[in-house]
């Protein structure tokens, strides 16, 4: 059982850079359709640009450690193309050439606050076992590790094309080390500022519904999906649509 745990610690210099990146990313309005998460969950969210982790790093008053991409965690150089070709270019369909005039100088401050954010590194390769036992020691350690699984291949859509299963690896390997994990599905809707997260799910239930890791993503990122279409009165309370009628699995 995770250990009760404040909101994460960050270094001086990065507590003061969120302070002033609150001009650029208003403060939203958290919706929970359930328990709110405390500690050692794991929580899966659309990704929607730099908005969605950069709400949950300065407004989220649980302590959370994210997944990235290695390149954003290995220095100057290994950002700047990942930022120019994968993230600018080839997700959010920058001109090439503007990517890389533009990076000459976002990187730098970039990498400062890439720094402070604590960040799991990710990988496509063997390497992955790393960023699993990091990922483990964190929840045993009260973190809630956060993942943004979708398969942005297109870009950031708002309505979510796939999930990528390396949540699901995670969820195994803690499973086999006796550890039922609490998964949280969120939805952020940039739109009207609303972070959305679901009533959480034991991942037991979930293997005892589903019959593999690939009905297991395939069914949370539709529930994803469904949670950036709900709308909610002042108190917070969904607005049920009159067609709305099916229940959801698992029970």
């Amino acid at each position: 059982m995770a250990e009760i745990k404040k909101k994460a610690k960050r270094k001086l210099y990065f507590r003061i850079l969120k302070k002033i990146m609150k001009i650029r990313y208003k403060k939203p309005r958290f919706v929970y359709l359930g328990e709110p998460f405390e500690n050692g969950a794991l929580i899966l969210s659309n990704h929607e640009g730099t908005d969605s982790p950069m709400s949950l790093e300065i407004y989220c008053d649980k302590p959370v450690r994210m997944w990235g991409a290695h390149e954003m965690n290995s220095g100057l150089v290994s950002l700047y193309k990942y930022q120019t070709k994968i993230y600018f270019h080839e997700k959010k369909h920058w001109n090439i050439h503007l990517a890389r005039l533009f990076c000459l100088i976002a990187s730098p401050l970039t990498n400062l606050f890439y720094a402070g954010f604590d960040l799991i590194s990710t990988y496509k390769d063997v390497r992955l076992i790393k960023t699993l036992r990091e990922s483990i020691d964190s929840l045993k350690s009260g973190d809630n590790v956060v993942i943004f699984p979708e398969n942005s291949t297109n870009g950031y859509l708002s309505e979510l094309e796939g999930f990528h299963e390396g949540f699901v690896l995670l969820a195994d390997a803690c499973k086999k080390k006796g550890m039922d994990l609490l998964i949280y599905v969120s939805y952020f809707r940039k739109s009207d500022r609303t972070y959305i997260f679901d009533a959480p799910i034991m991942y037991s239930d979930l293997c005892a519904t589903y019959k593999n890791r690939t009905e297991i993503a395939r069914y949370l990122c539709s529930r994803c999906n469904e949670l950036g279409k709900m709308q909610f009165d002042k108190h917070g309370k969904p607005i049920k649509a009159k067609n709305e009628c099916k229940k959801r699995k698992p029970a």
